[in-house]
């Protein structure tokens, strides 16, 4: 299993930027997945982006084009660059990890967008 801490969230206005950070407890060079999902009050969780292990990337259709996903391994990090932010972008934004097919959740980190 995978501990995973997040953090870079915060309050931005629209059309701003933040930078999302996913700390892993073991190295993330083994890791097959890791991406990022998250979930607006009253919604259902919903991918944003996911990298594998030789950094094929895949973006939900609401973020391409406005966010990237990118892993750093020798820090064992992931992180989401997230830029052009609306406020339908605003969300608990939590990390995941597919290690050896067990799924390791993070606690989440708030991203809320003013207009």
């Amino acid at each position: 299993q995978v501990q995973l801490v997040e953090s870079g969230g915060g309050l931005v206005q629209a059309g701003g930027s933040l930078r999302l950070s996913c700390a892993a407890s073991r190295s993330i060079i083994s890791i097959r997945q890791m991406g990022w999902y998250r979930q607006a009050p009253g919604k259902q969780r919903e991918l944003v982006a996911t990298i594998t292990s030789s950094d094929s990337t895949n973006y939900a259709d609401s973020v391409k084009g406005r966010f990237t996903i990118s892993r750093d391994n020798a820090n064992n990090t992931v992180y989401l660059q997230m830029n052009s932010l609306k406020p339908e972008d605003t969300a608990v934004y939590s990390c995941n990890a597919n290690f050896l097919g067990v799924h390791s959740w993070g606690q989440g980190t708030q991203v809320t967008v003013s207009l």
